[in-house]
């Protein structure tokens, strides 16, 4: 893969405070940045499976954090959702 995905700039617009690099709002932007640019790669290579089902497990993942998120901190569930402009 030539075009990664750029994880500081991420980082650095969803975290908390100065240390931080994985809270579960930092997790869910990078995982839907990542989802995002595995989809598009999707698009044009479409018998790649090895990387659906990379993009599968991915998805489950996010949704998994923002089941957390939803359970324990209903505010920052609805601003990451709103922030990162996701569904539901």
């Amino acid at each position: 893969m030539s075009e990664q995905v750029k994880k500081q700039p991420i980082i650095e617009e969803n975290r908390s405070h100065e240390k931080d690099t994985g809270s579960s709002e930092v997790q869910i932007a990078l995982l839907s940045a990542r989802i995002s640019h595995l989809t598009e790669h999707l698009k044009t290579h479409r018998k790649d499976f090895h990387s659906r089902r990379g993009l599968l497990m991915m998805a489950a993942r996010r949704r998994k954090l923002l089941d957390y998120l939803k359970r324990t901190d209903l505010t920052r569930y609805q601003a990451i959702i709103d922030k990162l402009d996701l569904r539901r």
